[in-house]
């Protein structure tokens, strides 16, 4: 199916059970602790083996020698098996850097060999045998220092600049503007389940078990990684203990078990230290970002411009921390621009909301310092300047776009009128500050696929090789199979995360939803079409509605339709042009009250309301938690998130989860969130877009806002940690 208008009345509109409240439909098996993750899949027949990775000393440089004459040796080891020996591998099409192979090294911890032995724990002392010597070469780590060799890279998944009008003249003659810049440390994903796979051969065929949001991707390299054919290779991934971007691309965990499985001769399993997470796997890379805005006296946008610069190792790609000043906000004349320096740190990829999240973290302060500077309310000053056209393209409307009922909702909600003057309001020691920031996420749209069955029980079965990143995909896509077949919930049965199944949109960067469902749509609309030719019906006219089918008098059972061969459809969704005729993107706002102490500087989150525009929200539960968790992220990223870089030795020194400091339960308050009644005909046949990653758009600028609301002390360097605010604040002694 291709989706080239937009939709008008479908059975989704029926709303029985899309857009219902209802609690996950896998939440029992996962509280009950009955969910396998990747390493934990065992059959006591199996005569398992266990690798453990050997990361690279240094950062830049080769491996001149490797000695694993000791870890052979070592109790109950069966394999070892090293990157010079093993040569230098093919390269995937969604990886930056080599993952494994040769003698070469591009970053700190880059895998160099894995060690197999009986037990994990034999194969982690035997790991720490092998001894490496390396010809060390001088690496570029820092960012900062490196911004005057910047170059446009060639490769970028947006385009790197964009210019309307003329920015320079604007600005310059414009009566009241603002020249800042910004800074965003590296984050990591900090996901709870580590990277973990377990491979096993059987001739030329590899089945893996493993942790990935995106099935097909993974299947693709590792086959060209390890020039096999692609249907050589079965992939299951049925559940993932988070993800956040990180499992979104084949890591070294996989390869390192299907070569250490092979060696071994037996099936190995795998998972990667959480130090060798942080330092081998992808992470968000750090960004300096330079904002100017110039505006009339009454607050009118009339230049904006926004250069952001990040690192990343060749080849890799642009941190594009500009694209939403690309559609945000109106003004006529209008700059961008993004830079990238060579870094020899691990790669820098996708975490939640890339682009936007840092891009909003400083962008969304800068608005408010120009309103600040305009003696405007900061909400006044983005309902002024909201517009409903692409700005860089005004011929393209947005498909829908309620901004300003997010902000005006959120206002009322929270209190907005109570905000106190900067510096002005005191409960005890605690100076109090409310904050706000506009969240603004692209609707991506991927190419989605299902098959759907139905038997003689009139149970319908859902095969997609989508997956479940703690996001809600079964209880969603079981949902959209329900609704479109007439059914309950529980007369539908979903089955993910097996690369057996037709390709879905996979999970990431917002699209999961939507594309995966609309999948599902497509294929329920084939086997509501192989149904009604069943039973001589015009499948237009048929009704689906409590297991039975229903056409001119005629009413029959969908197990009676089925038989003892049952039913099935398939299809893919496939988007056609809308998005260029229409700017799909999903709008919202957050707002913070935080409280700072007056004599440490140190800040508390006190409470925080995000309201969301984002189409059709397809379960209220799973959609509010997803919201919930990009606030949390939100927390981190503004007071606590860094990934040290020893710029001397190239590597992140806090890599572990007792060094590198996420939000916790004492750090998250009092959380609500709104969705407003929306839907976009536009976006999709469900009318949704996506929401999982406008939860943490704009969060950290919100609470950076109403710490300056507190303290009057202006943050423009993420995280925001006492040491930023203590010198500026109020004499107590």
């Amino acid at each position: 199916m291709e989706y080239k208008t937009p939709t008008t009345t479908n059975p989704i509109d029926q709303l029985k059970v899309v857009g219902k409240p209802i609690s996950r439909i896998d939440g029992h098996l996962k509280v009950s602790g009955k969910v396998t993750y990747a390493y934990e899949w065992h059959d006591p027949k199996v005569p398992y083996a266990y690798g453990y990775p050997v990361g690279a000393g240094i950062a830049k440089g080769r491996i001149s020698s490797m000695d694993i004459t000791a870890a052979k040796k070592a109790p109950g080891v069966v394999a070892v098996v090293t990157a010079p020996e093993t040569g230098e591998l093919k390269k995937g099409k969604f990886a930056a850097a080599l993952l494994f192979g040769g003698d070469k090294i591009y970053h700190y911890h880059q895998a160099i060999a894995v060690v197999v032995a009986e037990t994990f724990e034999q194969a982690r002392a035997a790991a720490a045998l092998v001894k490496v010597e390396y010809v060390e070469e001088k690496g570029a780590f820092d960012l900062r220092g490196e911004i005057p060799n910047a170059f446009t890279p060639d490769i970028s998944r947006d385009p790197t600049d964009s210019a309307v009008g003329n920015f320079s003249a604007a600005f310059e003659t414009a009566p009241v503007t603002l020249d800042e810049m910004y800074t965003t440390p590296d984050h990591s994903q900090a996901m709870m389940e580590p990277h973990a796979s377990i491979a096993m051969w059987e001739g030329n065929e590899l089945t893996l078990w493993t942790s990935s949001q995106m099935i097909d991707w993974w299947r693709t390299d590792l086959a060209t990684t390890l020039s096999m054919e692609k249907d050589k290779i079965h992939i299951m991934s049925p559940y993932i203990g988070g993800g956040f971007g990180s499992k979104l691309y084949l890591r070294v965990d996989a390869i390192l078990a299907a070569l250490g499985a092979r060696a071994a001769k037996r099936p190995v399993k795998i998972t990667l230290p959480r130090p060798f997470i942080m330092n081998n796997t992808t992470h968000r890379p750090a960004t300096v970002q330079r904002i100017r805005i110039g505006a009339e006296r009454g607050g009118k946008i009339t230049a904006i411009g926004h250069e952001s610069w990040s690192g990343n190792l060749p080849g890799g790609n642009l941190e594009a921390a500009v694209t939403q000043t690309r559609l945000l906000y109106a003004g006529e004349n209008r700059m961008t621009a993004m830079r990238m320096a060579t870094l020899d740190l691990p790669e820098g990829n996708d975490m939640r909301a890339p682009g936007e999240a840092p891009g909003l973290m400083a962008l969304e302060i800068a608005v408010d310092e120009i309103a600040e500077k305009l003696g405007m309310d900061p909400i006044e000053f983005r309902i002024l300047n909201d517009t409903q056209v692409d700005p860089e393209k005004p011929e393209r409307p947005f498909s829908h776009r309620d901004l300003i009922g997010c902000l005006k909702l959120g206002a009322d909600r929270f209190g907005w009128t109570e905000r106190p003057k900067v510096g002005s309001k005191r409960e005890g020691r605690w100076m109090i500050g409310m904050g706000v920031a506009a969240a603004f996420r692209n609707n991506l749209l991927i190419p989605s696929g299902a098959r759907v069955r139905l038997d003689k029980d009139g149970v319908v079965t859902v095969e997609t090789d989508m997956t479940d990143i703690g996001t809600g995909s079964y209880t969603i896509i079981a949902q959209t199979a329900a609704e479109m077949m007439g059914l309950t919930i529980d007369k539908v049965g979903v089955h993910l995360g097996d690369s057996r199944f037709p390709i879905s949109s996979g999970s990431g960067g917002q699209f999961g939803a939507t594309c995966s469902t609309s999948g599902v749509y497509a294929a329920c609309v084939k086997l509501r079409e192989a149904v009604a030719q069943k039973l001589g019906l015009n499948a237009d006219e048929a009704v689906f509605e409590g297991g039975r089918v229903h056409s001119g008098g005629q009413s029959v059972t969908l197990a009676e339709t089925a038989g003892p061969d049952g039913l099935v459809g398939e299809d893919t969704l496939q988007w056609g042009d809308l998005d260029k005729t229409y700017q799909q993107s999903t709008f919202g706002a957050h707002f913070v009250e935080v409280g700072v102490d007056v004599a440490t500087g140190e800040s508390r989150i006190r409470r925080m309301l995000a309201v969301c525009a984002a189409g059709r929200i397809l379960n209220p539960i799973t959609a509010r938690s997803q919201v919930l968790g990009g606030m949390t992220m939100g927390i981190g990223g503004a007071l606590s998130e860094e990934l040290a870089v020893d710029t001397r030795r190239g590597f992140f020194v806090n890599h572990d989860l007792g060094g590198y400091e996420v939000a916790v339960h004492a750090d998250v308050p009092h959380q609500e969130v709104l969705f407003l009644e929306e839907t976009d005909p536009v976006a999709s046949p469900m009318k949704s877009k996506g929401v999982g990653e406008l939860g943490i758009c704009g969060v950290a600028a919100a609470i950076a806002n109403a710490i300056y609301n507190a303290t009057g002390v202006r943050v423009r360097n993420y995280p925001i940690t006492l040491d930023k605010l203590i010198g500026g604040l109020p004499d107590v002694a």
